[in-house]
């Protein structure tokens, strides 16, 4: 297994790190399987309930619980290469599912619980999904999406005591299964397909983003390096389990870095003043969160609570705004390390504990990962200059990388070819090689010559105290080309008039380059997003050209 490093820079990790999957490798049997051969009590979860119960998990707890699975799901059909969608919210069960799937050579389809019968349907179709085990909050949507699901024959339900019509008890028939299931001589590995992301695009219908059994490994470079975690320390990452950062986050880069994986079952409205209690009163080390978490963070009384036990802090997701980075440096002392990556792979770039972090840089490459930026000609960007972001994949593949989409050749060929991966995200990079985001290419603004990233303009806004969301997109100028325009979504006690306009737009020309500022701002209600949060610029496009 790897040994972690402890580089004094950047050059140093970048000239030392050296990654090397094992043959065969499969995360259940190879890393959970094996520690718990050899350590059954070793501490793997710390869960807090929606009630503030505590449990705790060993690796023994989830070798043979999801033995148990493996063999249960079995005996129900479900067998190598078949698909299970998985809706679980953050219950325990979610990790033991996901190994059973391992073990099976099944593959996992994590989704999350906000999903409509609609888009069960879509999914279920499109992947041609047989299992699904979700939590008992959203049975009623999945039976009405069933209705239109001839593939979906295997139904398990986490908080059912007895099995129901179509429904099989999750407990139950873990509880009647055996707790020892061998690993099969051809045990699916290495590049076999293990898990289905469906990534949750700004335009159209989702796309699934396939990964394969070394896709773990690959996060050794999130859990032990970025989040920087060190065995026994108790990481928290807040996000869903529907999505692909809980497992980047909260599963394979952590358990492979020796840490524990704190998980805060939470329901319903996010609160900042109960995720501070719960990481004082559980001693939280390691934590990570989209910037939108910290904001919310800093306007608490952090000094109201003992944080003493928390060591580093990380984030990714969307641009960390300096005065968020700088507010949390001052209060409590350590930065916030950014890092940058995508459904489709494991941390790119990142800010590593050994660099020093600069507010609203994404950071340097991964090693392993030959990240370049590149012109519409495919000529390297110099500093400076903005570029897509495309990774190298001859002669070799980073680890990490998805396989394909799934079922969409021609999506896949468009963004694997030249030699690259691209991203279709843009960016920029100074002369001490830092990279700066500036968003999709395809919400990129070009106005009288100058291309103006959305984030930028964005950042610049919600440091107003009126305004607690924006998103901001171009509409077409007969003068300009593109005109800057800022959809806004105000804060208690504020109205919109053209005297707050004129104010916003002051600001921004005051906190960025002035010829960024919108010329146009509009105030909403609320900004149309996906349901994993992100904002939908196409839509507001979309209706500004209708």
């Amino acid at each position: 297994m790897h040994t972690k490093l402890r580089p004094s820079s950047y050059e140093e990790f970048q000239a030392s790190f050296s990654l090397t999957i094992p043959d065969k490798y499969n995360f259940a049997f190879d890393m959970v399987d094996a520690t718990a051969a050899a350590d059954p009590a070793r501490l793997a979860m710390v869960h807090v309930d929606d009630a503030d119960v505590r449990r705790e998990y060993t690796f023994g707890y989830f070798s043979e619980q999801s033995s148990r699975l493996a063999g249960a799901l079995q005996s129900l059909g479900i067998g190598r290469g078949d698909k299970v969608m998985i809706i679980l919210h953050r219950r325990v069960e979610f990790w033991t599912v996901m190994l059973a799937l391992h073990k099976l050579g099944a593959l996992g389809v994590p989704s999350p619980a906000l999903l409509t019968a609609k888009d069960i349907t879509y999914r279920v179709n499109f992947a041609s999904i047989k299992g699904a085990i979700v939590d008992e909050s959203v049975r009623a949507t999945v039976e009405a999406a069933k209705l239109d699901c001839p593939t979906l024959t295997v139904q398990v339900l986490a908080g059912l005591e007895q099995p129901e019509g179509d429904w099989h008890s999750f407990s139950r028939i873990v509880d009647d299964a055996s707790p020892v299931f061998s690993r099969p001589a051809d045990a699916a590995c290495g590049e076999d397909p293990a898990t289905i992301f469906f990534s949750s695009g700004t335009t159209g219908h989702p796309k699934m983003v396939l990964h394969n059994f070394n896709y773990p490994f690959g996060h050794i470079m999130t859990g032990s390096y970025w989040h920087d975690i060190e065995p026994g320390n108790l990481h928290l990452t807040l996000a869903d389990t529907g999505w692909a950062k809980s497992t980047w986050g909260k599963f394979y880069g952590q358990w492979l870095a020796g840490g524990v994986v704190f998980v805060w079952d939470f329901r319903g409205k996010f609160e900042p003043a109960r995720l501070l209690q719960v990481i004082a009163d559980h001693k939280v080390t390691n934590f990570c969160a989209p910037p939108t978490v910290y904001r919310f963070l800093i306007r608490e009384d952090l000094d109201a609570y003992d944080l003493s036990a928390l060591r580093h802090c990380t984030t990714a997701g969307e641009l960390l705004n300096d005065s968020v980075f700088e507010t949390w440096v001052e209060k409590m002392g350590m930065p916030i390390y950014e890092g940058y990556g995508q459904t489709e792979t494991t941390l790119q770039i990142a800010t590593f504990p050994f660099m020093k972090p600069k507010a609203g840089s994404i950071g340097k490459p991964c090693p392993g990962w030959d990240i370049r930026l590149l012109d519409e000609n495919d000529e390297p960007c110099p500093p400076g200059v903005e570029g897509e972001i495309c990774i190298g994949i001859e002669p070799t593949r980073p680890v990490g990388l998805f396989s394909c989409y799934l079922q969409d050749e021609a999506k896949t060929a468009s963004v694997m070819n030249g030699g690259y991966y691209r991203t279709g995200d843009k960016a920029w990079m100074d002369e001490d090689g830092y990279f700066w985001f500036l968003g999709r290419i395809d919400d990129l603004i070009k106005s009288s010559g100058y291309r103006i990233g959305p984030f930028e303009v964005e950042s610049a806004l919600i440091t107003h105290p009126a305004v607690v969301e924006a998103a901001v997109t171009g509409v077409p100028d007969p003068d300009r080309g593109q005109a800057v325009k800022a959809s806004v979504t105000l804060a208690a006690g504020y109205e919109p008039s053209p005297e707050l306009t004129k104010e916003l737009q002051n600001h921004v020309k005051k906190v960025t380059a002035p010829y960024k500022y919108p010329r146009i701002i509009d105030y909403v209600k609320e900004l149309p997003k996906t349901i994993s949060g992100k904002i939908k610029r196409a839509e507001i496009r979309a209706r500004d050209e209708a």
